[in-house]
């Protein structure tokens, strides 16, 4: 049992020191509250990753860290170019799912008025729950196209503007290619490019409640006279179908015998199937870029309707499960490596080279999820983020209750009549998947944002509460 053998080192710090087969220590950001709900699945998961080839510093899994497949979700790993591996476990059959933040010049009261006709019109433009089919018909060079260039493909076509490509991770462009990816892959993506999915995906419209950091909040463009959108969802079926694709052949071609666990199949960086994996990879994070901007510009269509002179700028959009080559920390030096986040978010601090004009001297925002009844918050990327974390924090609340548990324990009738005591206009899903996102299956998010906070490898600037839901 590992859970007994942390050492708390620092205040919201818990450290598992190296021993037996691990190749580094594990650290946990968690904190004494958050620690009680980790799971001890989702720790040893943590001593797993550890032991991977080529690992180096440290195992960490953030404030929001419960078991997911392979690495824990709000895992991260930093691996050397020449022993490391590459895992899809590391990123997850949603590749690229994340979370963008749209600013509006709507006031509470005007969008209040127009509440429910506005969620009427998102889910008449928006596609979402298990397998739906989108609108937009793509041709076979069409989706190519999307896979290899990503957000360029939504500017040339109209989807997105120059300032949208600029305002997203790695301007939603990746080095992906489509040829990478399988038939049957494509097959299942072709007709979901601008749906939202399920389980824990959704579209919300929020307030500003609280401002923490008023400089930052007029960079990011936040003010508490407007109101926000928040979009969450990733590849869909196509990066479902790559993850399971490259699990497969690496598992055929590499065998798990001398790995901890089966879910850590994994492969040499820089072979064959190390690097074709990644060029799929990055093709899948392409289609799930564009996936959240297709919403964004019917999430567009929608308010115009009802507010001609509407205008809603993007904040950013960020990437929690994914993998990079970026710079970090190794040693003492700046090294570059390849870095595994899995339920994670980037945290860039003021000026890294590869944030845009606009956040160099602010630092990456950082979007943090709450549940469709309790806050969300937006965050910015520190400096101090690269010692403690490889410039990495928490993706949301994280679960507290597995979705089976949550079916069976949680009352759809009483979170109705508490979303509805709280003024929270949710549509879309269906009773099961409604009773699985309900609150009381996350953890504090006020609690995972505060650690964050505390241990500066993200900032808070902003708090926003809900007030129309969309769920998968």
């Amino acid at each position: 049992m590992y859970k007994e053998k942390l050492k708390k080192i620092a205040e919201n710090i818990y450290e598992l020191p190296k021993e037996g087969k691990m190749l580094v220590p594990v650290r946990l950001y968690v904190s004494d509250k958050l620690l009680e709900a980790v799971e001890e699945n989702a720790i040893n998961q943590s001593v797993s990753v550890s032991q991977l080839p080529g690992i180096v510093e440290r195992s960490i899994a953030l404030a929001d860290m419960h078991s997911g497949y392979g690495f824990p979700i709000g895992g991260v790993a930093i691996f050397d170019l020449e022993k490391g591996i590459v895992s899809p476990g590391g990123v997850g059959y949603d590749i690229n799912c994340g979370v963008r933040i749209l600013t509006t010049n709507i006031s509470k009261k005007e969008f209040l008025k127009k509440r429910e006709l506005i969620l009427k019109e998102f889910r008449d433009n928006i596609p979402s729950g298990v397998g739906v089919k989108s609108n937009l018909k793509l041709s076979d060079s069409d989706l190519d196209e999307v896979l290899n260039t990503g957000v360029n493909w939504a500017v040339k076509n109209g989807y997105a503007t120059k300032e949208d490509m600029e305002n997203t991770e790695d301007s939603g462009s990746l080095k992906g290619d489509a040829s990478k990816v399988s038939q049957k892959a494509k097959s299942r993506g072709r007709s979901q490019l601008g749906t939202l999915g399920a389980g824990n995906h959704f579209l919300e419209v929020l307030e500003v409640d609280t401002v923490f950091d008023e400089k930052t909040a007029k960079v990011f463009g936040l003010n508490k006279e407007n109101m926000v959108i928040m979009i969450h969802t990733g590849s869909r079926g196509l990066g479902h179908q790559v993850a399971s694709d490259y699990i497969m052949a690496m598992e055929k071609e590499y065998g798990w015998k001398n790995l901890p666990d089966r879910e850590l199949i994994c492969a040499p960086i820089f072979s064959k199937l190390g690097k074709d994996y990644f060029s799929a990879m990055c093709a899948a994070s392409n289609f799930a870029f564009v996936n959240r901007q297709i919403i964004t510009f019917q999430v567009r269509k929608s308010f115009e309707k009802f507010f001609p002179k509407v205008k809603i700028p993007l904040i950013y959009d960020v990437a929690h499960n994914i993998v990079k080559f970026e710079y970090h920390l190794v040693n003492g030096k700046m090294q570059k490596v390849c870095i595994h986040r899995k339920g994670a978010t980037r945290s860039f601090g003021p000026g890294n080279k590869e944030l845009s004009k606009k956040y160099q001297k602010t630092g990456q925002p950082i979007f943090i999820p709450g549940s469709m009844g309790t806050f969300s918050y937006i965050l910015v990327g520190t400096n101090d983020s690269e010692k403690i974390s490889f410039s990495s924090t928490a993706h949301g609340a994280g679960r507290l209750l597995s979705r089976h548990s949550a079916v069976q324990n949680i009352n759809s009738e009483k979170v109705h009549k508490k979303l509805k005591e709280k003024d929270i206009m949710v549509c879309g899903g269906t009773r099961k998947g409604f009773v699985e996102e309900a609150p009381e299956a996350y953890k504090d998010v006020d609690e995972v944002v505060q650690v964050s906070h505390d241990l500066k490898i993200g900032n808070k600037v902003a708090r926003l509460k809900p007030l129309a839901v969309m769920i998968g």
